[in-house]
C-alpha cells in the first residue's frame, strides 16, 4: 500500500469523526490529511493520531493535492463539490444520496460488489446505513438461492439522524421519566418511549425515501433491477445500531441450517443465533464492530421456500465510515 493523500470533508460531524477513528484504528497509510467543513465548523480541533487538527472552511481549491477524498456531508455540498474534486485528481468517496442513483456513479459495497469500485469515473457512492448491512447478510444467500423476494422493517437508531437527535434522546428521556412533556425538534413527534414509522420524506406511493432507498439500492448493488422488494423504517429510541426484521424467498429452497452455515462464512457477517442460550444480535452488542451481526434464522412458516433473519449492525461503523474506509482500501491495493 502506497501512502495516500486524503482529505475528509464533514469532518465535524459524526461520521466525519467515524472516519477518522477508524483511519486510525485500520492503519490507512496517510501521508497527508485535510480535514474540511463548512464555516459552521470550521476552526474547530479534531484529534488523529494523537495530533490535534484544525478543520478548514471548504473552498475551492482546497482539494488540489488530494488523491482520496471522503465526503460526509450533505447531498448539497457533494454535488458542489464532488465534481471540483475529481477535477482536481480526487477520487471522491460519497456518503450522502447525491449520486447513488447515478448509473455512472458505482454504489459499493467491498463485501458484496468490490469489482463495481473498480468502474468509477471519480466518484463511488457509499449506500444508506440500512442497505449496507442488509445487502451484507442477503448477499451470501443470493448466490446460492437467488433472491425472489425481500420483505424488510428497520428499527433505525437515532444517530442516524446526527448528534442532534442523540441529544434529544437522551434529554428527553430525562424529561419523561421527571413526568415532563418534551417539545420535539429533531422529530415530529417525542422520540423518547416512542417510535416514529416515518423516516425522511414520503413519496408518493406512500412509502418514505428512506424505504425506497432500501428498494432502490438493494436492486442496484445486487444488480437484480427487478427483486421484488418492500420496506417499512421506523425510528426507535435507541441511540447506536440499526436493526432489521428481514423475511426472504428463494428461487430454491434453503433450510435455516443451510443459511447459516453459510453466513458462518460469509465475508464482514458474525452469526449469533443460539436461542436456546437467549443469543441473538442486539444494538448494544453491534455497537463499536464493524461485522453484520445475523441470528434468529428460522424457517418462514408462511412460504415453502423463506427465510426469516434478525440483521443488526453499527450504523455510524460498517454503515457509513467503515464502509467508506474499506472501498479507500480496495482503492490503494
Amino acid at each position: 500500500m502506497g501512502e495516500v493523500n486524503i482529505a475528509v470533508l464533514g469532518a465535524g460531524g459524526m461520521v466525519g469523526q467515524k472516519v477518522l477513528e477508524i483511519l486510525e484504528e485500520r492503519h490507512f497509510p496517510a501521508k497527508s490529511l485535510r480535514l474540511l467543513a463548512t464555516a459552521r465548523s470550521a476552526g474547530s480541533k479534531v484529534s488523529f493520531r494523537g495530533e490535534n487538527l484544525t478543520i478548514e472552511e471548504v473552498d475551492a481549491a482546497s482539494f488540489k493535492g488530494v488523491e482520496v477524498a471522503f465526503f460526509c456531508a450533505s447531498s448539497e455540498a457533494a454535488r458542489e463539490l464532488a465534481p471540483q474534486a475529481v477535477r482536481d485528481g480526487a477520487v471522491v468517496i460519497d456518503k450522502s444520496n447525491a449520486f447513488r442513483m447515478d448509473p455512472r456513479v458505482p454504489l459499493a459495497v467491498p463485501e458484496v460488489n468490490p469489482q463495481a469500485i473498480r468502474e468509477h469515473d471519480g466518484i463511488i457512492a457509499s449506500p444508506n446505513c440500512s442497505t449496507i448491512q442488509l445487502v451484507v447478510a442477503l448477499y451470501p444467500l443470493h448466490q446460492l438461492a437467488t433472491l425472489r423476494r425481500v420483505l424488510v422493517s428497520t428499527y433505525q437508531s437515532v444517530s442516524g439522524s446526527g448528534r442532534e437527535a442523540v441529544e434529544e434522546l437522551r434529554t428527553q428521556t430525562v424529561q419523561v421519566l421527571a413526568g415532563e412533556e418534551p417539545a420535539p425538534q429533531a422529530y415530529p413527534y417525542r422520540i423518547a418511549f416512542n417510535l416514529l414509522p416515518h423516516i425522511d420524506s414520503f413519496e408518493e406511493n406512500g412509502y418514505t425515501r428512506e424505504e425506497m432507498k432500501l428498494v432502490r439500492e438493494t436492486r442496484k448493488i445486487l444488480r437484480e433491477p427487478e427483486l421484488a422488494i418492500a420496506a417499512t423504517a421506523v425510528r426507535v429510541p435507541v441511540f447506536y445500531a440499526h436493526s432489521e426484521s428481514v423475511v426472504i424467498e428463494t428461487e430454491r429452497s434453503l433450510s435455516s441450517e443451510e443459511a447459516r452455515r453459510i453466513l458462518e462464512n460469509a465475508p464482514g457477517v458474525r452469526v449469533v443465533d443460539d436461542p436456546a442460550a437467549l443469543r441473538y444480535p442486539m444494538p448494544e452488542e453491534a455497537t463499536g464492530r464493524d461485522e453484520v451481526l445475523v441470528g434468529r434464522i428460522r424457517q418462514d412458516l408462511s412460504a415453502p421456500r423463506g427465510l426469516a433473519l434478525w440483521v443488526v449492525a453499527d450504523n455510524l461503523r460498517k454503515g457509513a465510515a467503515t464502509n467508506a474506509v474499506q472501498i479507500a482500501e480496495l482503492l490503494n491495493e
